[in-house]
Parts: structure tokens; sequence; C-alpha cells
């Protein structure tokens, strides 16, 4: 049996992308939509670049509320896991990975965002690949996404020494958090810096080991999730909200035993509507996602989401966000994006939960 075809692919499919409301909402959330005007929802689109890499050994791990949904869009895959509750991504991934440990001792896994846009598969096939062997090795091993700015929305990898004996990978000495502008800049500039895009790709096993020295009974939980499915609700109930950021990756990075691949693809997180707008193409100076007929623009510039049959005019006004869904519109620029998510908090505050 090959290295590669002992890897496993996790997709932990889970959060209701408030910074991009009205459009995805806690029942529809960004995952399950195509932002992209490709016909494919992100989630399909994820499933899409793994299937060569991993066939069958496919996991996707979601909320209830969108597991239906979730089996709609992927009727192929069979694993498909429902959270009760939320509780951040380590207690989504451990169960899955203690799945695969379960139906195979020496299987690898690859943890990868429902949520990210990436175009060149052969690309990324390669560095998975890579990733892969790296991770024969008994390392953890991250994918850096080369910075193309000073982003403040993002943690970083600081990279050491190349990996004797591989490619590209080179040893990972710290994960950081995300950084005011000035740090940010500085990291960029260092080109030892890259943004930490949360894949993580290690045997199944060495994951749960390594959780285990810093939160046994999380890793005994999923573990014991994995022999014994019907203890569901009584073992979920209690298990730790972490992210796998904290719980494994930032210690094992502490005690040399991660390992970065750098991306070999273009990457984008579709965090809010300015990255949004930055994907799609632009007719008369606006993006429009959904049919822009209806859409009428003069001496204007930014992105138009259309999904109802009212027309949209936009005059004079440029780095404009208009969001309109037939229960809520929201009207905004650019670079107010990444406080779209105060909105949705003060909608909440003020009961308006029916429009979320």
């Amino acid at each position: 049996m090959t290295t590669l075809s002992r890897l496993w692919g996790i997709v932990p499919a889970g959060g209701a992308g408030t910074r991009l409301w009205p459009l995805s909402r806690a029942g529809s959330p960004k995952f399950l939509q195509d932002l992209t005007g490709s016909g494919r929802s992100l989630l399909q689109a994820t499933a899409d670049r793994l299937s060569p890499l991993v066939g069958e050994q496919l996991i996707v791990v979601t909320g209830a509320a969108h597991a239906p949904a979730v089996r709609r869009q992927l009727p192929e895959v069979a694993r498909i896991l429902a959270e009760p509750t939320p509780r951040d991504s380590m207690a989504a991934i451990a169960w899955a990975a203690a799945t695969v440990e379960r139906i195979a001792p020496d299987g690898i896994v690859g943890s990868f965002a429902a949520d990210h846009v990436i175009g060149d598969v052969d690309g990324f096939s390669a560095c998975i690949t890579e990733a892969v062997e790296v991770a024969e090795t008994g390392l953890v091993v991250t994918i850096g996404i080369t910075p193309t700015g000073p982003a403040t929305g993002f943690g970083y990898i600081e990279a050491g020494d190349p990996l004797p004996g591989f490619e590209t990978a080179r040893a990972v000495t710290a994960f950081v958090e995300k950084p005011d502008a000035a740090r940010a800049a500085s990291y960029v500039a260092s080109g030892d810096h890259s943004w930490n895009a949360g894949m993580f790709v290690c045997r199944a096993s060495v994951l749960l080991d390594l959780l285990a020295e810093n939160h046994p009974e999380l890793a005994a939980q999923a573990r014991a999730l994995a022999a014994e499915p019907d203890r569901l609700f009584e073992l979920w109930e209690d298990m730790e909200r972490i992210a796998i950021d904290h719980a494994v990756a930032e210690p094992a990075a502490a005690a040399g035993r991660v390992a970065m691949v750098p991306a070999r693809f273009d990457w984008e997180d579709i965090g809010d509507f300015d990255f949004l707008g930055g994907l799609l193409p632009r007719r008369d100076g606006v993006a429009v996602l959904g049919s822009d007929k209806g859409v009428v623009v003069e001496d204007g510039s930014g992105l138009v989401v259309h999904g109802t049959d009212r027309v949209i005019a936009v005059l004079g006004l440029h780095d404009v966000v208009v969001v309109d869904t037939p229960d809520a519109l929201l009207v905004t620029t650019g670079d107010h994006a990444q406080q779209v998510k105060a909105v949705v908090d003060r909608l909440r505050a003020e009961g308006l939960t029916e429009v979320l």
C-alpha cells in the first residue's frame, strides 16, 4: 500500500459565516452555497478536489441541522458525522481521526475546511502529496499560504530550516495569532511567515496521541465515540470546545513536531464580501453574484449580490457592497466588510433572530 493510498480526507463543515450575512445564514451557511458562480457549492468543490487524492476515503463532519443538506449535495460520501452541538474544530477533527484510526490504524488524515476556494487542483494535489510524505515521518504537517499582503485577519506560521530529504518542507517554529498591521507587515517582509489556512496532515494516531498529551479527556472521548457511536449524545455533551490550532498545532510546534509545506496554488478564504468581490468577474466596475439582469450601474464599483427580482441601481458609489435577499438588505463598503459580524451581533441583541 502506498503512502498516498492511506490518506483520508476530513472536511469540517461548520460555522454560520456571519461576515457574509445576509447571504450566509445559520440555516444556509456559506459552505452550502455556490459563491463563485461555478455551479458547485464550496463544499462540493472541496470534495471534488479531494476525490483524486482520497477516493472514497472522505469524512465530512457537520452540524446535525446541516447534515441532510450535506447528504443531498454529496450523495457519494458514505461517512457524514453529525455533531449534536458546535464544539469548535478539535472535537470534530478528533472524532473523524479516531474513526479513521479504528478503520485503518496506519491511516493518515488531512483536514481541509469546506469553505476555501482553490482553483489549481494539480498544484493542490502536488502540495498535499508532499505533505503526506512528510507526515509519514510522524510530524504534523500544515500548509502555508504565501501572503499577498499584510493581512490582519489570518494567523501566521513561522517557518524555520528546510527539512532534509523533502522538496519544499520546512520546520515550523511557531504559530502566531492574528497580528496588528505593523506586525503583519514585518511578518510579510521577513519571508519566513505564511498564512495559516488551517490545513493539517498527519497520521491519525499521531494527532490523537498529541491531543492526549495536553487534553487527555478529549482524546479519550473521541476514541470512545469512534468505538461506540451509540454513545454520541452522552460523550459529546462534555467534549471540550477548543480549536485544533490551540489544542495540537501550537504545543506540537513548540516541541519541534510540526512541518510546513508551502502552497503551490492560489488560495482564497471567502471570509467577507471584500474577498468575495475579488473572486467574481466585473461588469461596469461591479462584481455580481446571481443574475445580473436588473442590476444597473452608473459610475460605480463594488459588489452586488442579487437574490431577488428587484432592480438594483448603483449610481456614483464606489467600493459599495449591496446584498439583496428576500427578507434582509445589507448596504456597506468593502472597507467595512470585516465588521458585518457586528451587525449580526446587534440583530441578535435586539431579538431579530428571524433574519439570522
